[in-house]
């Protein structure tokens, strides 16, 4: 099935998040406000704008359940909106409610946990506030993860137990901490990470494989496995119940964004403009191909597609530029051959079901919006043997 492939805008998408049934989206284009786009017919169009923010939006969340919007800005700060009858006109209209964040840097990421009593907003102030909402006062308040975080936070994930949370910094390490309120979470059961979860306990730290910035986190649906990216174009699958790390070097550009589809399968994105497919078992891991039909169908030509073997269009322009001084005056010559025309910025799952997501969607630099069959992963998992990954 080919791609739903949505222009939303000349700006670039810094992050989207879409609501239960996926009939509105929240979108930042790269400015200090967050857009709710309502899908009619086949195009999106405007219903409003939650505007309270002064900086750059950097992450936005969607509660499916309970229907809150969370964002997180440069300007350090985080609102949660609400949707509330306005007493002059009668209709619903979102409202933002105050997050004591208690940071110096800006908010770089933020995500509800999975019961939603609570969201974790990641920083540049090398921490990580896990926020509950304080009913006495009306307002939500953050306790922080600090130790042992030297660098800006750039991305977090949460466990399905909604205590730990997995987390990847610029200090060039993965961490799986404990983020456990004894006033709001019900003690947990042990888990692959650990059996005694005060807060701020580190269950797990792993370093990037070259030393690179770790962009992306990711638990499994089970929760008992750890995918992580990092800047030096390597794709890292941790297993905690025993000694294997796998990783994956790409020859391409770094991912910045990746979220699970199966207990078995990733789905990562980045520079390289196409969504990439990885999978495997606790018995190893390995690149499969990409979601992207177009760069797919013409990778012998183009540079891109097949299992991540061969060189990128734009890489291979700048390595004739740079060892021949020469370059194309042909525009279609450095076009890339991908859906999206630039940085994929976010992967997210959009159609789910049974821990297996059959769509995933992302957003990038290029201002568009894409919805991806994400059954092409089963067909290409099965190529790989299913008796083998399980």
């Amino acid at each position: 099935m080919a791609p739903e492939v949505y222009a939303l805008s000349q700006n670039p998408i810094t992050c989207h998040a879409f609501n239960a049934d996926r009939s509105q989206v929240a979108v930042s284009f790269n400015n200090n406000d967050a857009q709710i786009l309502e899908r009619r017919g086949s195009e999106w169009a405007t219903t409003e704008t939650l505007a309270e923010h002064d900086k750059l939006i950097t992450s936005i969340d969607w509660a499916p359940n309970s229907n809150r919007i969370v964002t997180a800005s440069q300007d350090r700060n985080a609102y949660v909106w609400e949707q509330k009858q306005d007493p002059e006109t009668g209709k619903l209209v979102w409202k933002p409610t105050l997050v004591l964040l208690r940071i110096n840097r800006a908010a770089t990421y933020v995500r509800w946990s999975p019961k939603e009593d609570k969201f974790a907003v990641a920083s540049g102030a090398r921490a990580i506030a896990i926020c509950s909402f304080d009913a006495e006062n009306n307002w939500w308040v953050a306790k922080q993860l600090k130790k042992p975080i030297r660098a800006t936070v750039l991305s977090i994930d949460w466990h399905p137990n909604n205590v730990l949370l997995a987390a990847g910094s610029a200090d060039r390490k993965a961490r799986v901490f404990s983020a456990y309120i004894k006033e709001v979470d019900e003690r947990p059961s042990p888990t692959v990470w650990g059996s005694k979860l005060p807060f701020n306990t580190v269950c797990g730290e792993y370093n990037s494989p070259s030393g690179g910035w770790v962009h992306a986190v990711g638990f499994s649906p089970s929760g008992d496995v750890l995918a992580f990216a990092s800047h030096d174009s390597t794709i890292s699958i941790v297993y905690p119940g025993g000694p294997s790390i796998y990783t994956v070097r790409l020859p391409s550009l770094p991912l910045v964004s990746l979220a699970w589809t199966s207990e078995y399968s990733v789905v990562a994105a980045g520079h390289d403009c196409r969504p990439l497919v990885f999978s495997g078992s606790d018995q190893g891991w390995q690149e499969s191909g990409t979601l992207d039909d177009a760069s797919s169908s013409k990778a012998a030509s183009s540079g891109f597609g097949g299992p991540g073997r061969l060189k990128s269009n734009a890489f291979a322009t700048f390595q004739n530029a740079d060892s021949r001084g020469q370059s194309s005056g042909n525009v279609a010559d450095t076009k890339p051959n991908t859906v999206h025309q630039n940085t994929i910025t976010s992967v997210r799952p959009y159609d789910a079901a049974n821990g297996e997501v059959s769509r995933v969607s992302t957003s990038g630099v290029d201002g568009n919006l894409v919805i991806w069959d994400a059954n092409a992963i089963s067909a290409l998992t099965g190529r790989l043997g299913g008796a083998q990954l399980r």
